[in-house]
This record gives structure tokens, C-alpha cells and sequence, in this order.
């Protein structure tokens, strides 16, 4: 399956056997974190599309952990977890929990409700949400491909993960902290304003029909770039 599911749990041998369950699955894609601090730098480097989440970290819990994520993404949770009292359960769904197993547990049933709650989002997800289209060029959000007049364009992770950002908030004006923070998954970096100076310059090289006066990736002053889309088509 293309979904990728990250794992939060200290426990190794659990982390092993869940990983062994999903394989079997199917599925493919899958990441770990032993820590709060590890999950929250993988949600923010990687496209994830659902998380096992243990409620006991050794540098947080996660009920803290849940919300932190819940900031910055709608990624569906599942905590898999030893705390069995109807009030742990209550206080994971009131935070954005989207169900709640409890250790020991059945690892047939994990599948089960991982595959239901991705089927859903696959449901609410109409297909065309996962391709952005202009008058001059269309990405694919899920192929990582980037056609520019007819023409497939060679387009580097970062530049790819930078430009799928904009389109997926379209005239919408982000800081250079902002987008180096969601990214390239860090805030605190020397040079970051360099970087993605240079990213948004490689992309205009690739889709803009004049890279030194661009239609699409325009640099607000004083503010930081917004992708336009307003005259130049709409995102589908």
C-alpha cells in the first residue's frame, strides 16, 4: 500500500513486530520514533498518513505529543497504548485521537483499524486533490512529478517538497521560517534565508515562462513568497 505509517514507541521488540504486521499488510512505507522529540522531527520531514502513538514516552506523553502534532497536521492517530481507564481513552479522543487500542492487543485488529480509518481518508479524498494544475504546469502530488508544458521536469525532493507546500496553500504569503521550517524540518538554522532563496530560484527556472519576472512564485517584500495563482488558473 502507498500510505506511510509512522510508529512512536520506545518499546524495540514492539516497534518490530508492528513493523512486521504492517509488511505483511502491505504496507511499505513505514517510519519509527522512540521519542516526542524524533515523531515531531519525522511529521515534519515526511508525508505521513497515519501514526501509532504510545501514550508513555521517556521525554513526553503522548496526550502532549498528540497535540503538538494536531498544530501542524490532520494525519489520523491511533494510540496504541497500555493506559486502559476510560478517562485516558476519553482524553485521547477530546485531543484529536482517531481511535484508541489498548495493549496487549490483538495485531489482526491493528490492521483492521488502520485499513478502515485510511480507507476513509481515501473517501474523503477526491482523486483530482492530489494534482495541482495551471495554465503552464501540473504537479503530481503522489508520483512526485512535475510536467511543465507537456514536458516532464526533472524536480530535486526539496524543490518538489517546496513547491507541493505552495500549491497546496495557494496565495497564501509565507515567511522564509516558515517554509524552511515545514520543509526542510528545522527553524533554528543559520543560512536557512539562502536556502530557500535558491529553491524558489530553481523552480522559477523550471515553470515560469520569465524566471526574472515570475507569474507564479512571487516574493512579497518584506514578507516572504506566495504561490499566485489568481490570473494564471486554478488548482484542481
Amino acid at each position: 500500500m502507498k500510505e506511510s505509517i509512522l510508529i512512536i514507541e520506545d518499546e524495540v521488540g514492539l516497534i518490530k513486530m508492528l513493523k512486521r504486521l504492517l509488511n505483511k499488510e502491505g504496507f511499505q512505507e513505514i517510519y519509527q520514533a522512540e521519542s516526542g522529540a524524533e515523531a515531531m522531527k519525522k511529521v515534519k520531514e515526511h508525508e505521513i498518513d497515519l501514526i501509532l502513538l504510545d501514550v508513555m514516552l521517556p521525554d513526553t506523553n503522548g496526550f502532549d505529543l498528540c497535540q503538538q502534532i494536531r498544530d501542524i497536521s490532520d494525519v489520523p492517530i491511533i494510540f496504541l497504548t497500555a493506559r486502559t481507564t476510560d478517562i485516558d481513552k476519553l482524553t485521547g479522543f477530546s485531543i484529536g485521537g482517531d481511535d484508541y487500542i489498548t495493549k496487549p492487543f490483538n495485531p489482526l485488529e491493528v490492521a483492521a483499524r488502520i485499513k478502515a480509518i485510511l480507507y476513509r481518508q481515501r473517501r474523503k479524498m477526491p482523486e483530482t486533490s492530489q494534482v495541482f494544475r495551471t495554465d503552464r504546469f501540473v504537479l503530481y502530488y503522489d508520483q512526485a512529478k512535475l510536467i511543465v508544458e507537456g514536458n516532464e521536469v526533472n524536480c530535486p525532493a526539496k524543490e518538489f517538497q517546496l513547491l507541493k507546500f505552495m500549491c497546496q496553500h495557494p496565495n497564501q504569503v509565507f515567511s522564509v521560517d516558515y517554509l524552511y521550517e515545514r520543509v526542510w524540518g528545522d527553524y533554528s538554522v543559520v543560512g536557512k534565508e539562502n536556502t530557500v532563496m535558491v529553491h524558489i530560484s530553481r523552480l522559477r527556472q523550471k515553470i515560469e515562462t520569465d524566471p526574472k519576472h515570475p507569474m507564479y512564485l512571487k516574493n512579497v517584500r518584506g514578507l516572504g513568497y506566495m504561490l499566485n495563482t489568481e490570473s494564471q488558473g486554478s488548482p484542481q
